[in-house]
């Protein structure tokens, strides 16, 4: 009995590790399978962490040096294009309007006055002639001197001087004369002025958001002089994966996108462009490989990567320099 007893417990143990052995093989059948389907779904995709948010920043800074007299912005603000969001005392920019408007205006006044002068300088002209046509036919008698005929002369040239002189003070169709040129001058400088005294309102150039505010009430600027920043509310990413991604990257191919600020969200997206050159290339200080020794480095190249969903702004604040993790299907 006891030699059959354990003859059974034999068996069982035969049989136990070979149902073990076929559980093990079964498991590492499926593991084989799930790590082959799970390498070739990720090789559908490309992903990176070197990734930001980006937007449109304006820079506003003045067009005119001034103090500052009214700001009408706060930190973060909305502000839309043609806002007025600060003012520059006009007082003296006001003057200088004036004085270059009445320049203009004396000038346009003067040409009534070389009018008047031209006809006065033609009429003189038609006497003057007469009496040379005259003295010339007395002359020709010896009637009068040679001295005679020669101040009629003289009179005729000058007078002659003098109608050309007239007529060159009036504004011609043609802006041919120096007088074009001078009345012309002071019509700009009377623009000019205009629009400097326009620029002492400083206007939102597009609709945004404020940021980087560094101008304060009574603060005197000088012209270029950063103001404060306007960012738009139109975003996108740009992802600078390794050149060994891009392969079979294009233009169109959508992307899940997760934002760090945002981590149970996945937003939807797609592939906008590539740029044609790689990120350290297009740097201020590209790099020369023409010398002596070289290391290779493998070079990124940025993606611009555009939401192709409507991002609830109530809900989601996606602003420029957020990091992302964007995965582009290729294939």
């Amino acid at each position: 009995m006891s030699e059959e007893k354990n003859s059974n417990i034999e068996k069982i143990k035969e049989i136990f590790i070979s149902k073990q052995k076929t559980i093990l093989a079964c498991l590492a059948i499926l593991i084989t399978v799930l790590v082959t389907l799970f390498i070739m779904n990720e090789s559908k995709y490309q992903s990176t962490e070197d990734a930001y948010v980006e937007s449109h920043l304006v820079q506003i800074a003045p067009k005119v040096e001034g103090q500052i007299e009214q700001v009408f912005i706060t930190d973060n603000q909305m502000v839309h294009e043609g806002d007025v969001v600060a003012i520059i005392d006009d007082s003296d920019y006001k003057i200088k309007l004036e004085q270059a408007d009445a320049m203009y205006q004396k000038a346009l006044k003067n040409q009534k006055v070389a009018v008047a002068n031209a006809n006065a300088a033609d009429s003189e002209i038609d006497n003057a002639k007469t009496d040379l046509e005259r003295y010339k036919s007395l002359y020709a008698t010896g009637a009068v001197s040679k001295q005679v005929l020669d101040n009629a002369q003289t009179r005729y040239d000058m007078v002659q001087a003098k109608v050309t002189t007239a007529n060159e003070a009036i504004m011609s169709k043609t802006n041919s004369k120096v007088v074009d040129s001078d009345i012309k001058s002071l019509k700009a400088a009377r623009d000019k002025a205009a629009l400097n005294l326009s620029y002492t309102k400083i206007v939102a150039p597009r609709t945004g958001t404020i940021t980087n505010k560094n101008v304060e009430k009574g603060a005197y600027v000088k012209v270029g002089q950063p103001l404060f920043a306007i960012a738009s509310d139109e975003v996108w990413i740009v992802a600078n994966f390794k050149e060994s991604q891009i392969g079979n990257m294009k233009a169109g191919q959508p992307v899940s996108i997760k934002i760090d600020a945002y981590p149970n969200k996945k937003f939807t997206g797609k592939v906008d462009s590539i740029q044609r050159a790689s990120g350290a290339k297009s740097s201020l200080f590209p790099p020369e490989n023409a010398v002596g020794s070289f290391v290779k480095i493998v070079q990124r190249f940025p993606v611009k990567i555009v939401f192709d969903e409507k991002i609830d702004k109530s809900k989601y604040t996606i602003v420029s320099g957020m990091s992302v993790i964007p995965r582009v299907k290729i294939k």
